[in-house]
């Protein structure tokens, strides 16, 4: 795995930085990102492109496989979404890229390493973690955050030993997001319609079993402030395995969002409120599962069934009021209501983690930053040196492509700093001396030339099955698959 192909070749040694006509060629500026996401990823290519100043990218992962979310995240039935890699994979063959898989920030590496071998580090770990509801009964079994059920679905090694109780007939999904839906659909498709996608085994197998025959989702608010995208819902409307419901009176605009839609004329927002009505007709036509789609209500409380394991939901009736500065927010109504379910799935945003010594704002779950540039939380200034760039940057909010300005706005100003000469010198700024520095802190690192053979190795496994991939679901049995690959010593 530590074996260096074309696309990881390790640059040669370069003298100090040098004026260009000095008569000797610039060292190039070392940069080391964290997070093999669609953030970093952007980041890196926007770096590699310029021709402004010369670098080098060191892309760093502490899972073998990069991607992020895209591996991770987007639903196994959302092939199409998933092709994004392939950008990537130009990326990562350009001069002066390098990836290290299975190397864990503040394990294998730290700040302190990585102010010693780059002049810049850019931070783009995503938002990893779900919000809590705060309420009563929120920590019983079968309470779970979306995440931990989507990254389990996924594959994702630090899930497949999860588990969820999918002998309950009734499941509340809270929240009405793109995550929510992901969710609910997975929730609600055939056995036959997940084998043909790159669900995890486990998975697949897990969901066939399925007990789960009614599915609630809840928003507090109105059907005109639902966050789930247009093609969602309209995915939703076709499920072969499930019937969509709303609860008709709950379809029903008040009057501050008729009024607000009137005022910003959004048309794909109106589609989908037209479209939620629409659900409010129908009727059940016998299938196997059935979507409520729930709007104005919020959990105060999860009900226990007497064995520490989830009963059902208390429900508040909420209504929706204008604030001064036009936006509008739900409010109790005092009205509540009981609804009986043995699984929770909570989904209603998501923030980041914090990293060893990076500075980071617990009140939004981010690194805290000016335009990418990471700020000091004592003297509201920029740390030279330290940037940041998607969900970590700006909270979780936008679809994929929506990382790549945000990665291009951070690294125009890690650019800037370089050129007027604001980034910090590095102690041993060579490649080969963070190369020696990883051998020795991870001798199992894995490169993208690695990376590359246990995707093909996926995909030949998926060939055999009429999937797109099979996917290896922990890190020992993907470092075992490279060390056993033919491929790798030819």
């Amino acid at each position: 795995m530590q074996a260096a192909g074309p696309a990881q070749r390790v640059p040669d040694e370069h003298p100090r930085h040098v004026h260009a006509g000095s008569g000797a060629a610039p060292r190039p500026f070392r940069i080391a990102i964290i997070g093999a996401g669609p953030a970093g990823f952007y980041a890196a290519d926007h770096l590699l492109r310029q021709t402004d100043l010369p670098v080098e990218v060191d892309l760093f992962d502490r899972l073998p496989t990069p991607h992020g979310l895209v591996r991770l995240g987007v639903a196994p039935d959302h092939q199409k979404i998933k092709n994004v890699i392939r950008v990537y994979d130009k990326t990562a063959e350009r001069p002066g890229f390098r990836f290290f898989g299975n190397v864990e920030f503040g394990r294998h590496i730290r700040l302190e390493d990585l102010r010693r071998h780059y002049h810049a580090v850019v931070f783009t770990t995503g938002a990893q973690v779900d919000r809590s509801l705060g309420i009563p009964g929120e920590d019983l079994a079968g309470s779970h955050s979306a995440t931990e059920f989507v990254a389990w679905y996924n594959g994702h090694p630090d899930y497949r030993d999860h588990h969820f109780d999918l002998s309950r007939e009734r499941v509340a999904i809270v929240g009405v997001g793109n995550v929510a839906v992901d969710v609910a659909r997975i929730l609600c498709r055939t056995p036959e319609e997940l084998a043909r996608t790159d669900i995890a085994d486990y998975a697949l197998e897990a969901l066939r079993e399925s007990r789960v025959r009614e599915i609630f989702m809840l928003g507090r608010r109105g059907p005109a402030q639902a966050a789930f995208t247009l093609p969602e819902a309209r995915e939703l409307g076709e499920l072969p395995g499930a019937d969509v419901f709303v609860p008709p009176e709950e379809a029903v605009l008040d009057p501050f969002s008729q009024a607000l839609l009137a005022e910003e004329g959004d048309r794909d927002t109106l589609k989908k409120v037209e479209l939620i009505q629409e659900f409010a007709q129908r009727r059940p036509t016998g299938k196997p599962r059935r979507l409520t789609i729930r709007f104005l209500v919020s959990p105060v409380a999860i009900h226990d069934d007497g064995t520490g394991h989830v009963a059902g939901l208390r429900l508040v009736r909420n209504e929706l009021y204008r604030t001064e500065d036009g936006r509008l927010r739900p409010r109790a109504t005092g009205r509540y209501e009981d609804l009986p379910v043995g699984l929770v799935f909570r989904s209603i945003g998501y923030r980041g983690v914090p990293l060893p010594g990076v500075p980071f704002d617990e009140r939004h779950g981010v690194i805290p930053t000016e335009e990418g540039r990471v700020l000091d939380p004592a003297t509201g200034r920029p740390l030279p040196g330290l940037y940041a760039a998607g969900w970590i940057k700006r909270g979780a909010t936008g679809v994929i492509g929506t990382n790549k300005a945000c990665a291009v706005e951070t690294v125009s100003r890690l650019l800037e700093d370089a050129a007027a000469g604001r980034l910090p010198e590095p102690e041993q700024p060579d490649a080969g001396a963070a190369l020696n520095h990883i051998r020795a802190r991870q001798p199992d690192y894995v490169t993208y030339d690695d990376w590359k053979r246990i995707d093909r190795i996926e995909v030949e496994r998926g060939e055999a099955a009429g999937r797109p991939r099979v996917k290896f679901t922990g890190v020992r049995e993907m470092l075992e698959a490279l060390r056993e690959d033919p491929a790798r010593s030819a």
